[in-house]
């Protein structure tokens, strides 16, 4: 990936040693790159309210929202902050594996060197939906009509180079059919969107496309993760459906600017540790369609995220897609 120094990143001095001590001395902000309601902010929100009393007795942390570019924007944001543990990203799939493997000149940090990971939090397969007027009642169906249809098939997600795109992308191209990407704002859109039947299907983050499943206004027919989960557990995987191998999720991790402190990276992530361990929480996320991460080090989140951004980048080279490029 061609990667954009950040320029105007702080001075990553050492931080002084009773800075530390004090930890924290002020509110934490989480950053989320997303709307309020989405399934990274609803994960972020469930995670604050546990983790602040296990920070220190005083601690708070408060969740701002810098939507755009697929949560680029606000991982952006985080990166160039000073690295004193006050702020901090809740990152997705798309801000630090789809994006900077599907648009790699116009992501201006590095996923995994400008920043310092923390914790996973969860994540969750991707979920193949289908209006509820569609005549197709599952993937044999769907694919089907896709090959025989005289004009590409119509099928959206949320914003261009996300994790829904790559994975309805990829979708497409295993299947051997032509598909036109339409691009949305948001999942609010898509869900108009399928609605209206003006999409012929859609790939959707499993925490998003639960509430249009459960009113019936989507369908699901297939999940992408390894095995059948336990919220929708009458739809197959891809896998059952003649794809092997095929296994894509989403996931949140928690992450600060790099050159954070040793000392503050471990007592946060033993602090996420703390709150995650928790079956009220647990039971929360899961409910929110997040499947709760198991436990994490700073080292292994690091290890997850270079691992993902390579198995993305390994699919941008797959299907061909060329976003961004000249």
């Amino acid at each position: 990936m061609k990667r954009r120094a950040l320029l105007a990143a702080p001075a990553l001095l050492a931080w002084p040693a009773q800075a530390q001590q004090n930890f924290p001395d002020r509110p934490i902000t989480f950053v989320v790159g997303f709307l309020p309601g989405g399934s990274v902010d609803t994960g972020a929100r469930l995670l604050a309210d546990r983790m602040a009393p296990r920070i220190g007795p005083n601690a708070r942390i408060i969740i701002e929202n810098r939507p755009g570019a697929g949560g680029s924007l606000g991982a952006e944001y985080v990166a160039r902050q000073n690295p004193d543990g006050h702020v901090l990203g809740v990152h997705s799939a798309s801000s630090h594996a789809t994006n900077p493997a599907a648009l790699p000149d116009t992501v201006r940090y590095d996923p995994v060197a400008d920043f310092s990971h923390i914790a996973i939090l969860g994540g969750g397969p991707m979920v193949i939906v289908v209006p509820g007027s569609s005549p197709h009642r599952n993937v044999a169906e769907l694919v089907a009509a896709a090959k025989a249809a005289r004009a590409p098939m119509l099928w959206g997600s949320s914003g261009s180079g996300g994790i829904g795109h790559l994975t309805g992308s990829l979708f497409a191209h295993r299947f051997g059919f032509q598909g036109e990407f339409v691009p949305y704002r948001g999942g609010s859109a898509v869900l108009e969107a399928m609605r209206k039947s003006e999409i012929d299907f859609s790939a959707e983050v499993m925490a998003s496309a639960l509430p249009h499943l459960r009113d019936g206004s989507s369908r699901p027919v297939a999940v992408t993760g390894p095995t059948r989960h336990p919220q929708l557990p009458e739809v197959p995987t891809l896998i059952e459906c003649g794809l092997p191998g095929f296994e894509i999720i989403t996931w949140n991790v928690i992450q600060g600017p790099r050159a954070m402190p040793d000392a503050i990276q471990q007592r946060l992530n033993r602090a996420t540790m703390e709150a995650l361990a928790e079956p009220e929480l647990r039971r929360r996320l899961t409910l929110a369609g997040i499947d709760p991460a198991e436990p994490s080090t700073p080292a292994s989140t690091r290890d997850f995220v270079a691992a993902e951004l390579a198995k993305f980048q390994a699919i941008v080279r797959e299907t061909g897609l060329r976003l961004g490029r000249g």
